[in-house]
Formats: C-alpha cells, structure tokens, sequence
C-alpha cells in the first residue's frame, strides 16, 4: 500500500497537528509557572514542550516522506481540546489527561500502521506512546504535589539544590531563599519520581 493512500498517512497529519497544539498548550504552562516564579517548575515543562517539539518535527518528516511532491494540504477531522484556564495546578492535571488520551490515541494508531503494512510507522507510534505515558506521570506527580503542597516539603528529609549555583541542603522541606545566592525556592531542584 502507498503511505500517501493509506489512514496511516492522515494519522501522522493527526498526530502530527495533536503534537503541535500540545506544545502550545504546554507553553502556556510553562508562562504560568513562571509568572509565579516557579522556574525550576517550568524548566520541567519545558523539557516537555521540547519532546512535543520534536515529536511534531518526526511525524512532519515522516509526512513530507510521503511523497516526493508538495503537499499543500491533509484534510483530517479531530477535536481540539481547549479545557484549560489561567490555573497552573489545573491545568497540569489536565494535561495530563491529554498525555492519557494520546497514549490511547498513538497505540491505535501503531495497529494501524501494522496492519497496513507500514511497520516503522507502527514502531514510532508505540515509541510515542511510551514518550506521553511517561509524560503524563510526570505532569500527574507535579498535579499531586502542588495540590498537596508538597512540592517543596517532603515527609523525610531528601537533598533540595538550588539550581542557580549549586548550594545543597538535606531536609524535609526546601528553604525560601537559597543561602548562599539567596535565589528564591522556585530556583530549587524538584524531587520527582517520574523526571522526563
């Protein structure tokens, strides 16, 4: 079968157009977590939003493969979620949900991609789906220890770094402002389970 013809073909466009708004929205993120000065916060989403980058770049060239002509245009039909507001803890806990749905989404299309002949395609799709899986742990984790606030206060004593210049400190919560370069807490490394 001829990727150009086939429903894997407008499953990468899918896919494709899914990584793009992800990266939006994950920007949008990113910009909250920074208005509230939770930098080391951010720098995690944003190594999310880079993933989700190179994800749409994949899935583009995986594309353009398809045919050595221009392709001016994939007509595709999906949803676009637009559930999150301007509330940083919700809207990690919806994002999430998006990571849920895309794991969902890429392992039917992986099936596809199988049955259609097209088996690197299917490999990627399942490796992408592995990729949103752990993201959606990690937004998952960073939902529960904001809602619980515990994102700076643990219930043992674990190693807090300040991320500007590398001062250590062992305890159960992180300190306020670092001491040595007095950076503020949301400059402090984050303790995390599922690190992307």
């Amino acid at each position: 079968m001829n990727l150009i013809e086939s429903t894997t073909y407008h499953n990468l466009a899918r896919a494709y157009s899914s990584e793009c708004q992800a990266m939006v929205r994950y920007k949008f993120i990113e910009y909250g977590a920074r208005y509230n000065k939770l930098n080391v916060l951010a720098e995690t989403i944003d190594r999310i939003v880079y993933n989700e980058f190179n994800h749409a770049r994949i899935l583009y060239t995986k594309i353009q493969d398809a045919s050595d002509e221009q392709i001016d245009n994939i007509e595709i039909e999906q949803g676009v979620p637009f559930r999150e507001k301007w509330d940083l803890k919700e809207n990690l806990r919806l994002a999430a949900l998006d990571e849920e749905k895309e794991v969902t989404v890429y392992k039917s299309f992986a099936k596809t991609a199988q049955k259609e002949g097209f088996n690197e395609i299917a490999e990627l799709f399942t490796q992408l789906a592995r990729i949103e899986d752990k993201h959606r742990k990690t937004f998952s984790e960073l939902y529960e220890q904001m809602n619980a606030d515990s994102m700076y206060k643990k219930d043992k004593p674990v190693k807090w770094k300040c991320t500007a210049c590398g001062y250590e400190s062992f305890d159960g919560a992180a300190f306020d402002k670092c001491p040595v370069c007095q950076a503020e807490q949301g400059q402090v490394a984050l303790v995390l389970k599922n690190p992307v």
